[in-house]
């Protein structure tokens, strides 16, 4: 019996030991890959500018007379993930803005690596004053629709209408508090090595894009060689795995609960809300998106029900239709 203890008692070292290995290989290829300055390598159609604490990459399509609307991504996404619904948009007379949410894509890293989504909302707000919006229509796809709704609660004024893309909000009920993280949750993010190595592994890791992007769709085949390639353009950006890194317990287990996340906050939504949400998302399923419109006074709701988690690269025809259809609507709307 003791044989079989000590046999499985170095089976498991050994174990443990390749996985660290394993690790530090990705973390070294990723210091070795990631060496390109942001703004040497962001797109020349686009621009800086200032917002709150940081400089924020924006690609920016159309009339600045048009309507203006402004679109956040979800995780491991960046303002080049929009291109199309902008160019689509800017045809239609909007004024079509992305923009990209640090850590990720070509913006600058905020020093104190604040990535709450309160702090997000400040930037976003601090782009509409750089680009003197007055009025606004807000679309934040995935965990990007955090940040979204936290900006129409800091400036609701200056929203006209808020649209949420299979959003992540994570909402709980009326006096119920969002679960602490675990014990073993904070001890991985305690462990920046071991957090960085994974975050090297997974998802800063250009092999393991596509996979990632798969996992995310309903129709694999949509994760195609040029959207992998968009993906992939800011991974060789110069600190881009600690950087992730240092954001991914906003993503696992925030330290802060943050507005966006109470129920009691959406009844208070005095604009226009749409989501447009694919019936085939596993991330956050549709009924995530019905419980949404719900809770706000005035909503709606359109399904997509051939796609999964990121309708807009998984039907572009169909999400764009959709979408432009919400937009002439809200556009008509003189609130």
């Amino acid at each position: 019996m003791r044989k079989i203890a000590r046999g499985l008692g170095w089976l498991l070292l050994a174990i443990f030991v390749l996985m660290v290995l394993v690790l530090a290989v990705f973390r070294w290829r990723a210091d070795q890959r990631e060496t390109q300055s942001a703004a040497d390598i962001a797109p020349r159609n686009g621009r800086y500018v200032k917002a709150a604490d940081v400089d924020i990459f924006i690609q920016e399509v159309g009339p600045e007379s048009g309507q203006a609307v402004l679109f956040m991504h979800g995780t491991g996404a960046w303002s080049g993930t929009w291109r199309p619904t902008l160019d689509l948009l800017a045809r239609a007379g909007f004024r079509a803005v992305a923009l990209d949410l640090p850590p990720f894509g070509h913006s600058q890293r905020p020093a104190q690596a604040d990535y709450s989504k309160a702090m997000q909302a400040r930037r976003i707000a601090g782009v509409l004053d750089a680009l003197k919006v007055e009025r606004v229509i807000l679309v934040g796809h995935s965990f990007g629709g955090g940040p979204t709704v936290e900006a129409a609660l800091l400036v609701p004024h200056r929203v006209k209408a808020l649209i949420l893309v299979d959003a992540a909000l994570s909402i709980v009920d009326d006096g119920a508090a969002s679960a602490p993280p675990s014990a073993w949750m904070n001890a991985f993010f305690a462990v920046t090595p071991v957090r960085d190595g994974v975050v090297a592994t997974f998802l800063t890791n250009p092999l393991f894009t596509r996979r990632l992007l798969q996992a995310f769709v309903a129709d694999p085949a949509s994760a195609t060689d040029e959207r992998v390639a968009i993906y992939q353009h800011p991974l060789v950006i110069r600190g881009s795995t600690p950087a992730i890194g240092a954001w991914l317990p906003e993503l696992l287990a925030p330290p802060v609960a943050s507005k966006s996340e109470s129920a009691a906050a959406y009844r208070n939504l005095a604009m226009p809300v749409a989501a447009i949400w694919g019936a085939l998302d596993s991330i956050t399923p549709l009924s995530q998106g019905e419980r949404i419109i719900k809770l706000v006074p005035d909503g709606k709701l359109a399904v997509m029900p051939r796609s999964g988690h990121i309708p807009q690269i998984e039907n572009p025809d169909e999400f764009h239709r959709i979408l432009l259809e919400l937009f002439l609507e809200m556009r008509a709307n003189k609130n």
